[in-house]
């Protein structure tokens, strides 16, 4: 894969990760905000697991952003499209399915049955 096609993979996967973390933060303040409400009764566990699972997926979404920040910092290196346990060629379509890719196909699921 050619470092400009890396590159703008990599910008449009940061934008759509950028704009989830907008939205479930936007979500979680309207969440929170309604929690403080007086009404009806309502169960008072349901909003902290709402908060809980928010919090959640932010964790995730930064840890994405995390994986975009080292592929950035190995396309910069030279070394984008290879894996960073064995240096094997990552395939196109891999990348361009997840452009943070670390490993290939074959090193990741290896990794997830350990």
């Amino acid at each position: 894969m050619d470092d400009e096609r890396a590159r703008a993979l990599l910008e449009e996967e940061r934008r759509r990760v950028e704009h989830l973390i907008g939205d479930v933060g936007r979500n979680a303040d309207a969440d929170r905000a309604a929690d403080r409400q007086t009404g009806d009764i309502a169960d008072p566990a349901e909003p902290l697991t709402q908060e809980g699972l928010d919090d959640a997926v932010l964790v995730e979404l930064r840890a994405r952003i995390d994986a975009l920040d080292r592929a950035e910092k190995r396309l910069e290196e030279g070394s984008y499209g290879r894996s960073i346990r064995s240096g094997l060629l990552i395939p196109d379509a891999r990348l361009e399915a997840d452009p943070a890719a670390e490993l290939t196909v074959e090193e990741a699921a290896a990794r997830e049955q350990t």
